[in-house]
């Protein structure tokens, strides 16, 4: 399976850009476990890096792997809804170790 990846564009250290640091580590970690990666710009360091990707607003969160790119804007707070806009299906459960019965 392709791991995730994911730029997350925010403004500052403000309460809202940490909100929605937490929220996508919360929401990658319950949906993809360990397979994906993402990345965390702040756009008053890099703004050339949100002009190339043609981030207008903060928060802003581009999935770029896998393929299509989507994008999803605000805090992250509403999981299912990020999820279903950036087509992410939530990896199945671990099972148990092969060979041992459940």
């Amino acid at each position: 399976m392709q791991k995730h990846l994911f730029k997350l564009y925010i403004t500052g250290q403000t309460p809202r850009s940490e909100r929605a640091i937490a929220n996508l580590r919360r929401m990658c970690n319950a949906a993809l476990g360990n397979n994906y990666e993402f990345v965390i710009i702040d756009v008053l360091e890099q703004p050339h890096l949100a002009e190339e990707d043609r981030v207008l607003v903060t928060p802003t969160l581009i999935k770029q792997v896998p393929p299509p790119p989507r994008r999803v804007l605000g805090d992250l707070s509403d999981t299912e809804r990020v999820l279903s806009e950036l087509r992410v299906q939530a990896a199945p459960p671990p099972g148990p170790p092969t060979g041992e019965e459940p």
